[in-house]
Parts: structure tokens; C-alpha cells; sequence
């Protein structure tokens, strides 16, 4: 990562050089070379060379610590990709696009994949952690050592009675947010499923009374290491899973009906899921393939249609 970072300032400084020197020598400069024009266009020149020299030094600085000097490294993104979208609308208007899209290759294109993965790289880092530990808890661990906040053990919870468990994203996020407005009505579906609902997050025993009344009186279990998370298979959230185009638009949507958003309270990179757990095993499991995936009660009880009014299960 830092080689690449290191590799790309060096070639954007002297690509910038090359721009700045040859708009001073030659008339019409780089424009001119790429045949779009030669007429004096000495100071279109030079705001692109002056650019690309600017990003070459922000990227060496850049390179000797990626992740913690990442807004350089975002700089130096951006103006990759406005470069080459302003010299993609130029293709069809110069006589040589053959020797633009050289520059463009040298310049800009082959660093764009080295960028984009520093940065996602500083995403993983500010925003989440791996998983503390290498192996999951099996459920049976998991149960015995994870307590709600009425004083039970998971594993004693899910004797009496079946538990809805909804595991949440950060409590900042717009998706979670959306869930504690409707957390009434969740609570109300489960009971008449004969369940009890409980929320599983990523703060400090006690400090998700921040975000969700206690006087709701719902059970709530604390995960600050994500181990019950990883003991019920939910995983860290790729790109794509985060940041693709449906959790966009649905984001967009919540954030139009008011949600929301907050500072990231959790680990960011964690996807949500829904279970329905008795007797220490998974009944039903909704584990969240996006961020924007919302717990389905309705649908995840619908897949055990023998669990009574009672909340039991005919063995």
C-alpha cells in the first residue's frame, strides 16, 4: 500500500511537470499535443499540471502512513476521478485520443484501484474491527456467557421461553435508527408470537440506554467484541454489502422519512441479523446480506409455524 502510494505521487508529479513545462515551451501546451486545438490555451494548461503536481505531493505524504493520513489519500481520489471523467467527455473532441488516453493510463487509470483500496482500507480500520477471536463461540458457549439485561443467561432465557433476537447495526446508523422508531411494534409482534424480544449491540453494558428507553422494559444483550455476532454467523460487511447501490437508495429513502444519522456508536463494518433461539439452538435465522437489510418478525416466524402461543416448541 504505501509502495503504491509512493509509486503514484512520484508519477503524478511528473506528470504534472510535463504539463507545466511543456504549456511554457510549447504553444498550446498539452492541448495542443492531444490535437484539441492548438490555439494558446497556456492557462487551461496549466490548472491540470498544477493539479497533478499538488496530488503527487499529497500522496508522498500520503504514503508513509495510508490509514492514518487518509484525507490526502481521498484528495488525491477525487481528483483521479474527475480527471478522468473530464478527459473521457475530451476523447470524443480531440484529433489524437490515442496519446490522451496514454496520459490518462499513465496519470490516472492505473492508480485508481490502488486508491479506492487504501481507502476502503482506512474505512475497515476507523470504523470496525476483526472479529477478537479466530474461532467462534458455538452456541452452547455463547448462551453461558452472554447475559441479558434482566440478569439471565441466554442459555436460561431461551429454556422458558422462546427469544426474537435482533441483532443491531452501530446505533448511529440510519438503519438502526429505523428500527428503535418501530421497536414498539416489534415487541407487540413478538409477544403475540409468544417470544420475547431481545436487541443485541455492540456498546458497553448500560450504555445503549443512550438510544433505546429502558422504560420499554426490552431485554437487550451487550456484544462490544462481536462475539455473540460471530457466533451466529454474521459477518463483517464487504464494500458492496455496505455501500452498493440498494443500501444507497434505501438510505436515501429513510433518510427522506426522517431517520436520520448519527456518529458511528459500534463497529461499522458489523451486518444485523434476526433469529428466533429456544433451547439453545436457532429456530429461524434472517442474517443481513446488506447493511440495509431489516429484521422481518412476520417472516422469520412464518418459517416455525409450530411455535404456540406459549412460545413452545413440540419436540
Amino acid at each position: 500500500m504505501k509502495c503504491a502510494l509512493f509509486a503514484a505521487g512520484v508519477a503524478h508529479l511528473i506528470a504534472g511537470a510535463w504539463m507545466l513545462i511543456h504549456s511554457i515551451s510549447d504553444h498550446g501546451g498539452f492541448f495542443c499535443w492531444v490535437g484539441w486545438g492548438c490555439e494558446d490555451r497556456t492557462a487551461m494548461t496549466i490548472g491540470p499540471g498544477i493539479a497533478s503536481v499538488v496530488t503527487g505531493i499529497l500522496l508522498l505524504v500520503g504514503s508513509h502512513a495510508p490509514v492514518r493520513w487518509w484525507p490526502l489519500v481521498a484528495v488525491g481520489f477525487l481528483k483521479v476521478n474527475l480527471f478522468i471523467a473530464a478527459f473521457a467527455f475530451l476523447a470524443f473532441e480531440v484529433a489524437h485520443p490515442g496519446r490522451l488516453f496514454v496520459f490518462l493510463l499513465a496519470d490516472d487509470l492505473i492508480w485508481w484501484l490502488p486508491l479506492a483500496a487504501t481507502l476502503w482500507a482506512a474505512v475497515r480500520a476507523h470504523l470496525g474491527q476483526p472479529f477478537h477471536r479466530d474461532t467462534p463461540l458455538t452456541l452452547e458457549e455463547a448462551g453461558e456467557r452472554f447475559h441479558l439485561s434482566t440478569g439471565e443467561s441466554l442459555a436460561e432465557a431461551s429454556r422458558d421461553r422462546t427469544l426474537a433476537l435482533v441483532f443491531l447495526r452501530h446505533f448511529g446508523c440510519t438503519f438502526t435508527r429505523k428500527i428503535l422508531r418501530e421497536l414498539e411494534q416489534l415487541q407487540e409482534r413478538a409477544e403475540q408470537e409468544g417470544a420475547q424480544l431481545v436487541l443485541v449491540h455492540m456498546l458497553g453494558e448500560g450504555d445503549e440506554t443512550r438510544y433505546v428507553n429502558p422504560r420499554r422494559r426490552v431485554a437487550r444483550i451487550s456484544d462490544p467484541l462481536c462475539e455473540l455476532y460471530q457466533a451466529f454467523g454474521l459477518h463483517k460487511g464487504t464494500f458492496l454489502e455496505l455501500f452498493g447501490p440498494r443500501v444507497l437508495f434505501a438510505w436515501l429513502r429513510l433518510m427522506i422519512g426522517g431517520c436520520g444519522v448519527g456518529h458511528v456508536a459500534g463497529d461499522g463494518l458489523q451486518l444485523p441479523g434476526a433469529f428466533l433461539f429456544r433451547d439453545g439452538r436457532i429456530l429461524a435465522a434472517q442474517r443481513a446480506h446488506q447493511q440495509s437489510e431489516l429484521p422481518d418478525l412476520p417472516a422469520l416466524f412464518d418459517r416455525v409455524p409450530e411455535i404456540t402461543e406459549a412460545g413452545r416448541v413440540p419436540a
